[in-house]
């Protein structure tokens, strides 16, 4: 197969090869381990189409389905040609693939539906009738199980019908890659570096969750902007640091019982990673050079 998404050829084919016998997919990992990135390459290599849906408290089983048009019920009737299809509707018709992301957002009993759909493939619409699946038609959700605020318990009947793929963050070595790859241009010894650093604040023991590699896209991408704005190199170190500061604070979680602000984590971190302040008369104005040589 070929490359889908930097550091998933394995999760590549275990999602392949699960579409192809027939299974629906439930994608787990935190945010940012390319679980929509992955569906979507699968997708396109399968030629199906690809419905989206975002899971979330307004996700209703009717505007999951589908509705009649009020106006023209009105005017024909309940009559086939006057429905509007939901994106369930659409994909069972299509053979597609849809794709529920945030699943554990959705409420019970849009699940329900769900639930009922993967086990009968069909669904029965009141005024409409039965709808079966055509051909191809899989459903993949995802969901991240380590963010309680706003989601609920998924239910083991959703996980019988289901096989799970567990996502975590990609190696360094992948994560370097992609950040080459959307910030192209950055030294090689710097862009690690900054990878280095977001990928610390995953295990420091002040921090309950760290950032995924979002964060060193913005990271990377918001000190050359800040560099070129003030005049300085690009690895400038006030910039760089400004930088993680905006990119990183409101992404990571500072842990329970942790007194410290969580400016002062992401500046201990820079710190590690990138040195401190230059200050004698020697050092390069700009801190930068290679990070490893500090």
């Amino acid at each position: 197969m070929a490359r889908p998404v930097v550091g998933r050829d394995r999760e590549g084919q275990i999602l392949e090869a699960a579409l192809r016998s027939g299974a629906h997919v439930v994608l787990e990992g935190p945010p940012g381990t390319g679980k929509s990135t992955l569906l979507r390459d699968v997708a396109a290599r399968r030629a199906s189409p690809f419905v989206l849906v975002e899971g979330n408290a307004e996700l209703t089983p009717a505007r999951l389905v589908g509705h009649f048009d009020p106006a023209l019920v009105l005017a024909r009737g309940y009559t086939p040609d006057v429905f509007v299809d939901g994106p369930l509707l659409e994909a069972l018709r299509a053979g597609g693939l849809l794709y529920v992301e945030e699943l554990n957002r959705v409420p019970e009993e849009t699940l329900n539906v769900l639930l009922t759909v993967m086990s009968e493939g069909e669904i029965a619409v009141p005024r409409l009738g039965h709808v079966k699946a055509s051909d191809g038609f899989r459903l993949v959700a995802a969901m991240n199980p380590y963010d309680a605020v706003g989601t609920a318990r998924i239910s083991g009947a959703l996980y019988d019908r289901t096989c799970r793929i567990t996502m975590g963050y990609q190696d360094l070595a992948s994560e370097c890659e992609i950040v080459a790859q959307q910030r192209p241009g950055t030294p090689d010894a710097w862009r690690r570096a900054a990878v280095g650093m977001v990928r610390a604040t995953r295990e420091h023991r002040d921090l309950r969750m760290g950032s995924s590699v979002r964060g060193a896209l913005d990271f990377v991408g918001l000190t050359r902007e800040l560099a070129a704005l003030r005049g300085v190199p690009d690895d400038d170190w006030q910039s760089g640091l400004d930088a993680a500061l905006v990119a990183l604070s409101g992404r990571v979680r500072l842990d329970e019982g942790c007194n410290r602000a969580v400016e002062d984590v992401v500046t201990e971190l820079y710190v590690a990673a990138f040195g401190p302040r230059p200050t004698g008369p020697d050092d390069d104005p700009s801190g930068g050079g290679d990070p490893g040589k500090r």
